[in-house]
């Protein structure tokens, strides 16, 4: 499982020019899941990101989580992060997980989330999206586990 986060003061997530998904001061979260990929590694990453003091105390450090700033998170499925693009021109996608597994723990993800407290937006699973954001920083990520 992959995740580009981005500290953002703001992001959005459009399907056919509707808002579908959008929060204020948070991170977005562009997610993969590739096979082999289960609960216990979506346990961890959502815990991770929750946790993670990415935002800037008084004194200008990064010392604060997103529950620290009572901030949200929008999260973004991205299969392409599953994306080998070691040969060719073309990116091969074998690693990716199946739609149906890919959606499963994008869901039980988005909901590991939600149990911490944590205000969450998420756009539309195999959807075609627009992704809106105003990185703050810009303060940028690249997780896997």
């Amino acid at each position: 499982m992959k995740a580009v986060i981005q500290r953002v003061t703001s992001a959005s997530v459009a399907v056919d020019g509707e808002t579908v998904g959008q929060i204020g001061h948070g991170i977005l979260v562009l997610l993969g899941v590739e096979k082999g990929d289960d609960e216990a590694r979506a346990d961890w990453l959502a815990e991770k990101i929750c946790g993670l003091r990415i935002f800037s105390d008084d004194e200008g450090k990064m010392n604060l989580s997103v529950q620290d700033i009572c901030g949200s998170l929008l999260v973004v499925s991205q299969f392409t992060l599953a994306g080998n693009c070691a040969k060719g021109r073309r990116p091969s996608f074998t690693g990716a997980a199946s739609p149906d597994e890919g959606k499963r723990l994008y869901e039980y993800f988005v909901e590991q989330v939600r149990q911490t407290g944590t205000p969450v937006a998420t756009g539309i699973f195999q959807a075609d999206m627009q992704v809106h954001l105003v990185n703050d920083g810009p303060v940028t990520f690249i997780l896997e586990r």
